[in-house]
């Protein structure tokens, strides 16, 4: 049995079985490994669209590739809920635990081939992966920020990854990219700066978020919220074993449903059991039990819980037409080429959200837009499951942008 086996079957046992740190945020204890960091604002507070402030935050990035002389080969890959800024490369324990989240899609030959494109990846504003979050430390109380950090939205994400952008030589992307979470940022991208993006893809997706991802949202905090030893998000100094891990594991349990699909349920599990059918006891578990179970062990060491309120939230929030003058109004910003992929089975962003999209923006008759269906039983995860679909129509668009692109000074790249 693994260790995050062994940590599925204490779910319902002792907490001492589970003698985890109160929170899987990285920590500088834990080294580097490919992390670099970016002080954001260091000269003063960065406000944040809700009317927050944090002192002196920090991006923590990877980058692979090489970028070229004109800066013209950037991509920007954006994460979702409980990705980082790992997307590429080897597990680095204890500071890096598991391998790049896109692996299958950035590196030498791949999608996004790092023989000829710079590729960017950070970790969010309100993440638990080097970036400052609920688990860093308030410079103003020398305290973790824990339930005081402020409300952070995807408007706030993209203007820091903007700054990162000018740090690192980079004035106009070819391309910014991501699925889920990441792809409410990348329509940020094209809306809030529409002159600094070379072309968008966004992947399984929505321009808003709907009645029912919110109330799913909800009932995954609510899980965290209600675990007895999340104390009111003040938990960082709780000895090993004693964190909000139930309520954490429980909040990926529910995320695990709708990420996945009931064609892939049935496929995997059905109604299989391990467990001998008679007699017939409260405790007799279904397979599918069993996976959820271990998906939320997978899930505890290396996440924080307050960074899933936070950024969950952020999720909620999402609304590109808040202010703009409604969702239509706000698209209509966008004059990059841009690809939407919908994955056939994702009943959490179901295709006619990425349709709405793709409407929008094909009224204009200029503009290039692009619809690929996903053929995948994964459900939402179809955007990190299915590199043969999703990989190469990505990376032959971006092609095509990168060599009929015109940039700012008209020549041709």
């Amino acid at each position: 049995m693994d260790s995050a086996a062994r940590r599925a079957s204490a779910l319902s046992g002792d907490a001492a079985a589970w003698p985890l740190p109160a929170s899987g945020a990285w920590h500088p204890g834990l080294g580097a490994a490919g992390r670099r960091f970016f002080e954001l604002s260091p000269d003063r507070p960065f406000t944040l669209e809700g009317g927050g402030t944090l002192a002196g935050p920090v991006l923590a990035y990877e980058t692979w590739g090489a970028l070229d002389a004109d800066a013209a080969n950037a991509v920007l890959v954006c994460h979702a809920l409980t990705g980082d800024a790992h997307a590429h490369g080897l597990a680095h324990p204890p500071s890096q635990p598991t391998e790049g989240w896109w692996n299958d899609f950035i590196g030498p030959g791949r999608p996004l081939d790092t023989n000829r494109h710079f590729v960017v990846c950070a970790n969010v504003l309100g993440g638990c992966q080097g970036s400052t979050g609920p688990s860093s430390v308030n410079p103003a109380t020398g305290e973790r920020y824990g339930p005081d950090f402020p409300v952070v939205t995807n408007r706030d994400i993209v203007r820091s990854q903007w700054a990162l952008g000018r740090h690192l030589g980079i004035d106009r992307w070819l391309a910014v990219v991501g699925g889920s979470m990441g792809g409410m940022t990348v329509l940020e991208w094209g809306i809030t700066y529409p002159q600094r993006v070379g072309s968008l893809v966004v992947i399984a997706s929505a321009a808003d978020a709907s009645a029912q991802q919110i109330a799913w949202s909800n009932v995954g905090r609510q899980a965290i919220l209600d675990d007895s030893k999340f104390r009111g998000g003040r938990y960082y100094d709780a000895a090993d074993g004693d964190g909000p891990h139930r309520g954490l594991a429980n909040a990926r349990r529910i995320a695990m449903i709708h990420y996945r699909s009931g064609d892939e349920f049935d496929r995997r599990f059905a109604r299989h059991s391990e467990d001998p059918v008679l007699p017939l006891r409260l405790e007799q578990r279904f397979d599918v039990e069993s996976y959820l179970d271990y998906q939320g062990a997978k899930f505890v060491p290396r996440f924080d819980a307050n960074t899933y309120l936070v950024l969950n939230k952020l999720m909620d929030l999402h609304d590109v037409g808040r202010g703009r003058g409604g969702i239509d109004a706000a698209l209509n910003r966008i004059v990059a080429p841009t690809m939407v992929m919908s994955v056939r089975t994702d009943f959490l962003y179901p295709r006619p959200q990425q349709l709405r999209i793709v409407e929008a923006l094909a009224r204009r008759p200029t503009m290039r837009v692009e619809h690929i269906d996903i053929d995948s039983d994964n459900g939402h995860d179809g955007f990190l499951t299915e590199p043969d679909q999703t990989g190469p129509p990505m990376g032959e668009f971006i092609d095509d942008v990168y060599k009929s692109d015109a940039g700012p000074s008209g020549a041709t790249r």
